[in-house]
């Protein structure tokens, strides 16, 4: 498998491939509702930082068993890339957080929005595959896992946090995580709610893994 450097979370080299200064990923402080009412909006996606325990891979098991037996809705205008690269996932929670709020977003001409244009139509699979191979989205994110770094980094550290997309899209909300089979429904979603149903799913990844406490939110949100 391809790896690239580890990626904190500090997702702003997107602004670099074309996202507007405007739109911003900022940190989500708490997920009661009056913190999450101090969030800048219009606010179009989540994207959670959770610890890959155990259980975090037992649940994707059964998860994808549950949806396997019993189906799921899922929009044609929803884009979902698998993740095909060590250590990529904030990068693949990034593109999904975009990619799927191109409407709103309205992204500047650059290599991001090159590639969500070139590999919409393509499988989840392939979509994987052609962030393999694109250059710049690679450079990008080496620069920015060196950045702030109290030592170089390595391909080969081993990390044991995973990121996570939450977004709405044609009424429902839908997790995104490059490592599952296909896009989790989490049902019935409006823009309206969409921070309290996106909440719910950060915490239930809480309520799963009690003991843990390295969980972190950050919201990417209109901030001029």
């Amino acid at each position: 498998m391809v790896r690239w450097l580890p990626l904190e979370s500090n997702p702003d080299f997107v602004v670099n491939l074309g996202l507007k200064p405007t739109w911003s990923f900022v940190d989500v402080f708490g997920l009661d509702p009056e913190l999450l009412a101090m969030l800048p909006q219009p606010t179009c996606a989540l994207l959670l930082l959770f610890p890959t325990s155990d259980k975090y891979h037992e649940y994707k098991t059964e998860q994808e068993e549950k949806v396997k037996e019993h189906g799921q809705e899922v929009s044609p205008n929803l884009f979902f890339m698998k993740q095909t690269i060590g250590n990529a996932c904030g990068t693949v929670a990034i593109i999904h957080s975009i990619a799927n709020n191109t409407d709103v977003l309205q992204l500047d001409e650059g290599f991001l929005k090159k590639f969500i244009d070139s590999t919409k139509s393509l499988s989840p699979d392939e979509k994987g595959e052609r962030l393999e191979s694109d250059e710049n989205i690679c450079e990008a994110h080496a620069a920015c896992a060196q950045e702030g770094q109290t030592e170089t980094p390595s391909v080969d550290d081993r990390v044991d946090l995973h990121f996570v997309a939450i977004v709405h899209r044609d009424g429902c909300l839908y997790e995104l995580d490059g490592r599952k089979l296909f896009p989790i429904n989490h049902g019935k979603s409006s823009e309206e709610t969409f921070l309290q149903d996106a909440a719910e799913v950060c915490k239930e990844y809480m309520k799963r893994d009690p003991t843990q406490l390295h969980f972190t939110v950050v919201a990417l949100s209109k901030t001029e």
